[in-house]
C-alpha cells in the first residue's frame, strides 16, 4: 500500500483512539488534568510503535515469539513515557508528579500496565482493518490482472497448435537436407509446446522449466556459433518441485538482450539450484555500451510485479548493477509437484 494512504490511515484511526480518550476522559470527569496529557502521549507513541513496527513485522504464526516481544516492549514504552513526563518533567516544572513519592516502582509499572493494553488493543484494530481491506484489493487486482491476461491469450491464439504441428513438419523436411536447421526447428517446437501447455493454478513442474531454458539459450546460441560464452548450471532436484510457469526466462532474456553474449572473458553466468523447497536462481552478464536490442522484452517492474502477485511473502529479488556487471538473484519457496 502506498506510504500516503498509511499514512491517512493511520492519521484516521488516531484521531478514533483520541476521541475515545476524550469522551473517556469527559465521563469520568478528568477535565485538562496533566495526567491527561501525560496518557495521551504514551498512548501516541505505543500506538505508533504497534501500528508500524510490531504488526507488520511479527503478526504471524511463525513469528508469535517476537510478535509476544514487541508487545512487551510496546508495554514498557507507555509505561516508561508515563514515568518520564509525570514524575520526572512534572515534578520539575510543576513541583509534583502523578503519584505519592511513597509509591514503589514496581507498584507504578503494575497500575500502568493494564492502561497500556487500550492503545495496542486499538492499534491492533486499526492495522487489521487496513490490512484485511489492502489484502481484498491485492485480490481484486489480482483477478483482473487474470483476466486480462485471459482476453489478451485470446486475442494471440490464432491456431497455436497449427503452428506446432507445422514445425515439426518443417523439421522432416529439414532433416535430409540440414541437420542442423532441423535441430533448430525442433528445439523451437519445444518450446512452442512448453509454452501451449496449460495447468489450473498456472504451476508446472520445474524440470519442463529448466529444460525451457536449455532450449533457449541452443537456439540463441546459434546466432553465435562457436563465438558464444553462455555458463548455465544447474544443482539440485528439480523433478519434485512446482514453479509458475516461464517465471525464470525473463532473467536470461534479459542478459542475452543487455548483455555481451560473445566475450570469453567475461561469459554469462547462469546458475540454478534447489537446496529443500528453495530455488536459486542467480544471472550474471557483463553489460553491453552498444545499441540496445528494441525487440520486445519483459521489464524489471512487471517481472517484481508477477512475483508479488504469484508468491505474496515467498520470493526474493536481488539486484546489482555497477555498471561494468549486471547481476540478478532471485529466490523463490517452492511447493511439491503433488500439491
Amino acid at each position: 500500500m502506498k506510504r500516503n494512504r498509511v499514512a491517512i490511515y493511520y492519521l484516521l484511526a488516531w484521531a478514533c483512539y483520541t476521541l475515545y480518550l476524550y469522551i473517556d476522559n469527559i465521563a469520568n470527569s478528568r477535565g485538562s488534568q496533566p495526567y491527561v496529557w501525560s496518557n495521551l502521549l504514551a498512548s501516541f507513541v505505543e500506538f505508533s510503535f504497534c501500528f508500524f513496527f510490531v504488526y507488520p513485522r511479527f503478526l504471524k504464526l511463525k513469528k508469535l515469539p517476537l510478535l509476544i516481544s514487541g508487545l512487551i516492549i510496546a508495554d514498557g514504552l507507555f509505561v516508561g513515557c508515563r514515568y518520564l513526563i509525570e514524575e520526572v518533567i512534572y515534578l520539575w516544572l510543576l513541583g509534583y508528579g502523578n503519584y505519592d513519592p511513597s509509591v514503589k516502582l514496581l507498584y507504578y509499572i503494575s497500575d500502568n500496565w493494564w492502561r497500556a493494553m487500550q492503545p495496542i488493543l486499538f492499534s491492533f484494530i486499526a492495522w487489521a482493518l487496513m490490512d484485511t481491506y489492502h489484502k481484498e484489493q491485492e485480490t481484486e487486482q489480482l483477478k483482473q490482472e487474470k483476466i486480462r491476461a485471459e482476453l489478451l491469450f485470446l486475442k494471440t491464439q490464432i491456431n497455436p497448435h497449427f503452428l506446432y504441428n507445422t514445425l515439426n513438419y518443417l523439421y522432416s523436411l529439414a532433416y535430409p537436407v540440414s541437420e542442423k536447421v532441423a535441430d533448430a526447428i525442433i528445439k523451437l517446437s519445444q518450446l512452442m509446446r512448453y509454452m501451449l501447455n496449460n495447468s489450473i493454478d498456472g504451476m508446472l513442474n520445474l524440470q519442463q522449466e529448466i529444460e525451457y531454458l536449455e532450449n533457449y539459450i541452443e537456439i540463441y546460441r546459434l546466432r553465435f556459433e562457436e563465438d558464444f560464452f553462455v555458463e548455465f548450471k544447474t544443482t539440485g532436484n528439480f523433478n519434485e518441485k512446482k514453479v509458475a510457469s516461464l517465471i525464470l526466462i525473463p532473467f536470461v532474456e534479459n542478459a542475452f538482450k543487455h548483455g555481451v553474449v560473445n566475450d570469453a572473458q567475461r561469459p554469462v553466468k547462469i546458475l540454478i539450484s534447489t537446496t529443500g523447497q528453495l530455488l536459486s536462481m542467480v544471472v550474471s552478464n557483463k553489460i553491453s555500451h552498444s545499441q540496445k536490442d528494441t525487440s520486445s522484452g519483459i521489464g524489471l517492474l512487471n517481472i517484481k510485479r508477477r512475483l508479488e502477485l504469484i508468491y505474496p511473502d515467498g520470493f526474493e529479488l536481488l539486484i546489482s548493477n555497477n555498471g561494468e556487471t549486471y547481476k540478478a538473484t532471485l529466490n523463490i519457496r517452492l511447493t511439491d509437484s503433488n500439491n
